[in-house]
């Protein structure tokens, strides 16, 4: 496996046995197309749990949607939630007139911050959850088996790129995001 931070391939393609062929009998030919194709299911996304998927004892069954769709848990809290880092997070809704019911909902009850990683994770993980209105959202999605009112919709995803790193700089210090290699990675993606 490649170590970012030592930036050399570690032997433990040799400990693989038979298994090392999901690496080398594939089209990976360098350390350096190794490193862009790992580089690719390295996109990261905000994932919240609010305080009604809490309350209702669904945390784990959210956790496991995105674990077995493929996704690696790089960073989780359970905390409430202050004013103030509410305030920032949902600053684009700041006036709308939903706004000081949405803060006070927020701090009713602990929420679960996360971040996860892997190939699109924004875009697959907005998909996973649903329409923020669940009734509108398809059955499998998130929403839509889990929550029936907008008000009470259990989660929030990042929708872009950008505003996951916005978002995670928030809610995270950069040395809370853990970088391993997951034992999963060669069952998840192909080389």
């Amino acid at each position: 496996m490649y170590s970012v931070k030592q930036r050399v391939i570690l032997n433990s393609f040799s400990k693989l046995n038979g298994y090392s062929k999901l690496f080398f009998n594939s089209n990976i030919t360098s350390v350096e197309t190794y490193i862009a194709k790992m580089s690719d299911n390295r996109e990261r996304t905000f994932i919240m749990l609010k305080p009604d998927a809490v309350q209702r004892g669904i945390v784990g069954e959210i956790i496991h949607r995105f674990e077995k769709k493929g996704f690696k848990l790089v960073a989780m809290k359970f905390m409430m939630a202050s004013e103030d880092l509410l305030k920032q997070h949902y600053a684009d809704l700041s006036t709308r007139p939903f706004f000081p019911s949405l803060i006070r909902y927020m701090q009713m009850g602990p929420v679960v911050p996360m971040v996860w990683e892997g190939l699109n994770a924004v875009k697959t993980g907005r998909v996973m959850l649903g329409e923020t209105n669940p009734a509108e959202s398809k059955p499998g999605t998130i929403r839509g088996d889990l929550c029936i009112l907008t008000g009470r919709n259990i989660i929030h995803g990042s929708d872009s790129v950008e505003t996951a790193k916005n978002e995670i700089g928030l809610w995270f210090k950069p040395e809370e995001l853990v970088d391993y290699q997951s034992s999963q990675y060669p069952w998840v993606y192909e080389n």
